[in-house]
């Protein structure tokens, strides 16, 4: 099968184009939503990172107060560390047998931090949504209400833009209006269909 890694800046459109993908019929699984998958409380990814950050990072209900974790992590590179040594290899494991199980022309990974955590060899190409900075933090803003510092403090933390569009076999331009990233989406679509019917793409990749 034809595997694609779609990964972008924060705020850059990844789940919306995601979302349009899936609505064409490839299989779609989110790195993000894994995420919180295996974080549940009673799971060892859980017990793991409470062990690593203390029970400040609960919320009053026992789960993972994510917005506080994720502020904490941002500003600490050693604790964004920690926590990716904890929860990728479980990420990792859920998205292979996710993707073993699909019957879908092709099948898309949304993995965020794709190039930051080295993970291209989980597919055949890489998908980048791209947009100006500016416009990521004017979004980002908007979306979130977050703070620009805050925003700016994110994108720190993750590949610049030069490096992302390096690592990319595929772009689609998202500093547009929807309907032309719609139409760029179902373009790349259709060429990923033929690609998808090369014979040498018949297994996804191995580790």
């Amino acid at each position: 099968m034809l595997v694609i890694a779609l990964t972008g800046g924060i705020g850059s459109g990844k789940t919306s184009v995601a979302m349009q993908l899936a609505e064409l019929g490839a299989g779609v699984i989110d790195a993000d939503q894994v995420a919180r998958e295996v974080v549940v409380p009673g799971s060892e990814s859980f017990a793991k990172i409470v062990a690593a950050f203390g029970a400040e990072v609960l919320s009053p209900e026992g789960t993972l107060n994510r917005p506080l974790l994720r502020a904490r992590v941002f500003a600490d590179p050693a604790a964004r560390a920690r926590l990716e040594t904890i929860l990728h290899p479980p990420i990792r494991a859920v998205m292979r047998q996710r993707l073993a199980a699909l019957h879908t022309p092709y099948a898309v990974l949304v993995i965020p931090l794709l190039i930051e955590t080295g993970q291209t060899d989980l597919a055949d190409r890489v998908l980048v949504v791209d947009l100006p900075e500016a416009e990521q933090i004017r979004r980002v803003r908007e979306r979130d209400g977050m703070d620009e510092t805050s925003v700016r403090r994110i994108l720190a933390a993750q590949c610049d833009r030069p490096a992302r569009l390096r690592a990319a076999d595929d772009i689609l331009d998202n500093s547009g209006d929807p309907a032309h990233l719609r139409e760029q989406t179902e373009r790349l679509h259709h060429h990923y269909l033929a690609l998808a019917r090369e014979p040498s793409l018949s297994a996804p990749p191995s580790d």
